[in-house]
């Protein structure tokens, strides 16, 4: 199983445009361009490790685009499930989106300690159980 729990970000400065010492604030407004990290999970599913359950996560600060996204990246990657959270809501509710339909998990708020992971570790487990069982589930 891949556990894909986060993304470092999105972006980064390549080695080749970093400023060798300090930037002067004295030089005026600094003006930042910002290259894309390079998208792994095709290279994991395709060459790495094609025959492994695999689940990547989606965040985003907008819910109308969320679920979207997720399905997208599901299909797009060959993902077995994405968890969808949105960055408010991320500690109290998750969504996990298979190609069999989507999950609302919370977390219990009756038991102290207790977060969404829990409850999210109990269903990817269960997920993963399954495929293992059949792969072509």
């Amino acid at each position: 199983m891949f556990y894909f729990a986060a993304a470092v970000s999105d972006f980064y400065v390549p080695w080749e445009e970093m400023a060798e010492h300090k930037i002067q604030s004295a030089s005026g407004p600094l003006d930042m361009r910002l290259a894309q990290v390079p998208k792994m999970l095709p290279v994991l599913r395709k060459e790495w490790a094609p025959a492994a359950f695999c689940i990547s996560f989606k965040l985003e600060t907008d819910s109308k685009i969320l679920l979207e996204k997720a399905d997208m990246a599901l299909k797009r990657y060959k993902m077995h499930a994405v968890v969808a959270n949105e960055l408010l809501s991320r500690k109290e509710e998750v969504i996990v989106v298979t190609s069999s339909g989507n999950i609302t998990v919370r977390r219990d708020k009756s038991q102290a300690g207790n977060d969404v992971e829990n409850p999210l570790i109990k269903i990817l487990v269960g997920r993963h159980s399954a495929y293992i069982e059949d792969p072509d589930t």
